[in-house]
């Protein structure tokens, strides 16, 4: 029988080291598949038990340079303890870099400036670059040189060390170059600027991988670290929740959090499960009802027969899927590292054959110009503008984005986007506004002081109510009394005597002597039988939960509460729909309220009653076809689907988890957050575009300078670049791919 893991993987240094891990994993013996996810470090991995041992892969991922988490009590607590330190690191090293960086700079490019000691000033600061900054290029280019590989840290490597080895040459003896009548001239800016700009780029870029881990630890800590055991004597005592077993009672008290799956014995409650189904409404529990861990009890308390604990819960099967759904997606290798691997070891073939071409046709007696042709050509070959070409922007579109609501936490999704086809939204707090409110109130009685002294008193009985639609009446009837011309006194909540809760019913309590009541449907027609109103049949029949009140066969008021719509939600979907993306929507709610909100917004294709599971299986499905699938949610419960998606979407005002995972978060206001999405789509095809253009003008000027580089055109014309003119035009292509990048500030999105 195959099993699923997914194991932490470190010093990983660009979607090429991804690629490359998952070819060693699948060599592995038991392995069947492996795949590995550079934004999230984790080595997903499908296997046979029965061959596979974690050690033979923890020793091929190490041998190769990455290291690899298995034997950690917490290998994933272990993983982000390590990369605090790694960005720590990388963060100190940054800032000792350009404070080298920019006097290297100003004094390299001052080539009027001349004065003694000027190259040695420049030497030194290179040096200590290469050294402090470029160690790490330099080594892991040699690993991947003894494996016969090579990325974008090899091109780094080798442009750094020939531009210091040749300028180092040339200050110590510029004669050799004097007396063949070449210009002394040398390039130690080169080497140490390369390095300072790539290492801040992997700063940006761990900067922004850094939110993965903490939301699988944040969602862990949803379940508290102990419970209260019920011994078989009855006694009760607190535990660490590692100590149960299944079978074990414990006892949960109001306000906590619940520690374990399991069916409730006695006591009844309302349990917030928001953090599985993204309903607002808090569920009613009574003996022989399920619970989950990490679920919120309310008011009352609860004795549970536990049937999960530790890692056999819902909630530990959420953080697991979630894993292994960042794990199991396709990485998107970065455009750069896929050429890199190709254009690496052609320019570095190129540099040698065109040293050895310009030796066998002009003998010794041009080794020269062999060795300027063949330093040119890995000078201009620098990978400045390939490299600038798409962080550059990407870094611009981020900016554009944040002005327009829109946090792009993974620059790779900036990217995807342009090319999603199937957006699936989240409905309760995502497309509704996510919290009951009263849409529609009808007074029976005209609405004078004693209708308002009825409303006050319905005010102090909910609040004495555990029920979760009793704040929103209470929200209303606050509102309400406020515009009352004349003042209503407040009813002390202690005077409300004999307060019942009936399940399913509603409320029913004394005041001066009075019996009043407060429910749904099921109390209309119990307290008015004889003289059902005909309106009722009506509200059975609308998705909107009536809530009335009244004493005896007297109704005082109906009000009528949903989860409106947000006023952007159908002018957003209509959009996304124009631009040719097909709208689904998953929500746990029941069918009669999804089929209700799919209609205003215009959208035919919705499941309800889902859950975390469910909505993950709905995303990989639309993927198993073949679409570009975006997810847009804002609950714990939406969190596995958004690591499955291509393109995870999440609200500010969702939780932490949900906003942790996702690549992207909405940040408008609750009233227009949605409509930040379309033009998240419109900004990734015009940054596309715009890397498309940059990567298309870096290989053109390394191309023709490349060619001229080698000297090819000597013969014929007697044109040659020189090493100071490469560098210049490796310059110059880095200067038109940011000034390209920059156009994106003034696209407009809107």
């Amino acid at each position: 029988m195959i099993r699923k893991a997914s194991y932490p993987l470190l010093k990983l240094h660009c979607a090429g080291c991804a690629h490359r891990s998952e070819g060693i994993a699948a060599k592995v013996e038991g392995v069947e598949k492996a795949s590995a996810n550079f934004a999230a470090g984790l080595l997903y991995v499908e296997y046979d038990p029965e061959r596979f041992r974690a050690e033979d892969l923890k020793a091929a991922i190490d041998h190769a340079g990455y290291e690899l988490i298995i034997d950690s009590e917490d290998p994933f607590s272990e993983q982000e303890k390590q990369n605090r330190k790694n960005y720590a690191t990388l963060r100190k090293k940054v800032l000792f870099t350009w404070i080298l960086a920019l006097p290297l700079l100003v004094l390299g490019m001052a080539h009027g400036w001349h004065f003694a000691g000027k190259d040695l000033i420049l030497m030194v600061l290179s040096l200590a670059i290469l050294l402090i900054g470029g160690r790490d290029f330099i080594r892991n280019a040699w690993i991947l040189a003894t494996q016969r590989s090579a990325n974008m840290d090899t091109l780094v490597a080798v442009s750094t060390l020939v531009s210091f080895i040749f300028s180092l040459f040339t200050l110590c003896f510029p004669q050799f170059w004097e007396a063949r009548n070449i210009e002394a001239h040398v390039y130690f800016e080169a080497s140490g600027m390369i390095i300072a700009f790539v290492l801040l780029g992997k700063l940006m870029e761990g900067r922004a991988k850094n939110g993965t881990s903490k939301a699988l630890q944040d969602l862990m800590h949803l379940q508290p670290a102990t419970a209260l055991r019920i011994n078989a004597d009855g006694t009760e005592k607190e535990v660490g929740v590692k100590e149960l077993q299944t079978g074990d009672r414990v006892r949960i008290l109001p306000g906590e959090a619940v520690p374990v799956d399991g069916v409730v014995l006695a006591g009844s409650s309302y349990v917030d499960e928001s953090m599985l189904t993204g309903e607002p409404l808090a569920v009613n529990k009574t003996v022989g009802n399920k619970v989950a861990a990490g679920t919120i009890n309310q008011k009352g308390s609860l004795e549970v027969e536990i049937t999960g604990v530790g890692q056999s819960t819902v909630l530990a099967g959420i953080v697991r899927m979630v894993r292994e759904a960042q794990g199991s997606k396709a990485p998107a290798q970065r455009i750069a590292d896929k050429v890199a691997g190709i254009f690496v070891p052609t320019i570095l073939i190129l540099s040698v054959v065109t040293f050895a071409v310009w030796l066998m046709a002009g003998g010794w007696s041009a080794f020269p110009r062999a060795l300027v042709c063949m330093l040119s050509v890995l000078v201009i070959a620098c990978p400045c503008a390939l490299g600038l070409a798409t962080p550059t922007a990407l870094m611009v579109g981020m900016g554009r984005a944040a002005q327009n609501h829109i946090l792009i936490k993974d620059a790779a999704a900036l990217e995807e986007i342009c090319h999603i086809d199937r957006l699936v939204l989240d409905k309760t707090g995502t497309l509704t506004q996510g919290k009951p409110t009263v849409e529609e109130a009808v007074m029976t009685n005209p609405q004078d002081a004693s209708s308002m002294k009825e409303l006050a008193v319905l005010r102090a009985a909910e609040r004495k109510s555990e029920h979760p639609l009793a704040g929103a009446v209470v929200e209303w009837i606050d509102e309400t009394l406020r515009r009352c011309t004349a003042p209503v006194d407040e009813i002390p909540a202690e005077e409300i005597e004999d307060f019942e809760s009936l399940p399913g019913k509603g409320i029913r309590f004394r005041y001066a002597d009075k019996t009043y009541w407060a429910g749904g449907v099921n109390m209309v027609k119990e307290m008015m039988t004889d003289t059902a109103p005909s309106w009722l049949e009506t509200c059975t029949e609308q998705e909107s939960i009536l809530i009335a009140f009244g004493q005896g066969t007297e109704l005082f008021c109906r009000l009528a509460l949903s989860d409106a719509l947000k006023p952007c939600a159908a002018q957003v979907v209509k959009q996304l729909q124009q631009d040719r993306i097909e709208v689904h929507m998953l929500t746990g709610d029941h069918e009669k309220n999804a089929a209700a909100v799919a209609a205003k917004t215009g959208i035919t294709h919705y499941k309800s009653n889902m859950f975390p599971q469910g909505k993950q299986d709905y995303i990989t499905a639309l993927q198993a076809e073949g679409h570009k699938v975006a997810m847009v949610g804002d609950g714990i419960n939406d969190s596995q689907a958004l690591a499955a998606a291509d393109v995870s979407m999440a609200l500010k005002r969702g939780t932490d988890i949900a906003m942790n995972v996702a690549s992207v978060v909405l940040i408008g206001n609750e009233k227009n957050d949605l409509e930040a999405i379309p033009k998240a789509v419109k900004l990734s095809k015009k940054t596309r575009r715009i890397i498309q253009e940059n990567l298309f003008w870096a290989f053109i000027y390394n191309v023709v300078g490349i060619v001229l580089a080698s000297g090819l055109f000597y013969p014929v014309f007697g044109w040659m670049l020189n090493p100071m003119i490469a560098s210049a035009a490796m310059a110059f292509s880095s200067v038109s791919v940011v000034s390209n990048s920059l156009r994106l500030k003034w696209v407009r999105i809107a």
